[in-house]
């Protein structure tokens, strides 16, 4: 009888250990200090020593660069386009697939498929599309627009404008899903009853989204667009498959610095340099997009 009991009691015995806690996240912290914090220490020494000397050579190096202020604005365009028409085509998205509507599983499949392509194998995609003799150019041949003999190149690089705009598509086009996954997770979260009861007093369609459930979703929009800007600061093989050398961002410099020039202090700056950005776009978003809960408890 003692074994039995003994054996029932044990697992009431582990759940209560205040220990247990700290044992399940042991091997998540393990790999985290691995294969990010030891990589990360490792690259502040790249780029802030060299030849045993503790200094910022590599960092003048960067700015120095002819091409750090082109990747540092293109970088901040993309960031600044993409980001906003992303959070609202898979806020329209997550919406559609938080619907009741018959064919809502239809429209999640499509949603997601995306996803399940390659940042570069997404770049060749679009790199086809809009080459001169892409799939675009040929149905606008097809439509009588422009002149069939001399296609349109979209992928100019003395037209940054259309360059970037090339770029922005297909950044959305790949990853938009990402954000619309994470907002209907949030969307699934919040009670229907607030929503009925909004209803009841009247509130239209807009009014409950703006007053009802925008609010509730904000720790979910803040969590989608944190990620989504960090990942942007490492967009890379989308720009090198489209624009090859025609433009450049903060991590294909950090790649040409470590490659072609064979100087990974340099390459360590830039990436300095965007985990920086990163740290600080993403204490920016935490503090916009606080929840009443975090204004109350500064």
């Amino acid at each position: 009888m003692s074994t039995v009991a003994e054996t029932t009691t044990a697992p009431a015995r582990i759940r209560r250990w205040e220990g247990l806690p700290y044992w399940l996240v042991l091997p998540a912290v393990a790999y985290l200090i691995l294969f990010f914090g030891w990589p990360m220490v490792e690259a502040f020494e790249l780029a802030f020593r060299e030849e045993g000397h503790w200094t910022l050579g590599a960092f003048r190096t960067m700015v120095d660069d002819f091409r750090f202020e082109e990747a540092l604005r293109t970088t901040l365009i993309l960031i600044g386009v993409i980001i906003p028409l992303q959070f609202a085509l898979a806020l329209g998205m997550a919406l559609v697939v938080s619907a009741h509507l018959r064919f809502r599983s239809i429209f999640l499949y499509i949603f997601i498929l995306p996803l399940a392509i390659s940042d570069l194998a997404a770049g060749i995609v679009w790199s086809a599309i809009f080459t001169e003799r892409g799939y675009l150019n040929t149905i606008l041949q097809h439509l009588g627009i422009g002149n069939p003999d001399i296609p349109h190149i979209w992928l100019d690089p003395s037209n940054q404008a259309v360059l970037i705009g090339t770029i922005v598509v297909a950044e959305i086009w790949r990853s938009t899903a990402l954000i619309m996954i994470i907002l209907v997770a949030g969307l699934q979260g919040i009670p229907k009853e607030f929503n009925e009861a909004a209803e009841v007093f009247g509130a239209s369609w807009w009014q409950r989204l703006w007053a009802v459930t925008l609010p509730m979703l904000k720790p979910s929009i803040q969590v989608a667009i944190l990620l989504r800007i960090i990942l942007a600061f490492e967009v890379f093989s989308t720009v090198i498959a489209i624009a090859g050398d025609g433009t450049s961002v903060l991590a294909s410099e950090a790649y040409r610095w470590e490659n072609a020039n064979q100087d990974e202090n340099v390459a360590a700056a830039y990436a300095t340099l965007i985990l920086v950005l990163s740290v600080v776009s993403a204490i920016f978003i935490l503090r916009l997009l606080r929840t009443k809960k975090e204004q109350l408890l500064r």
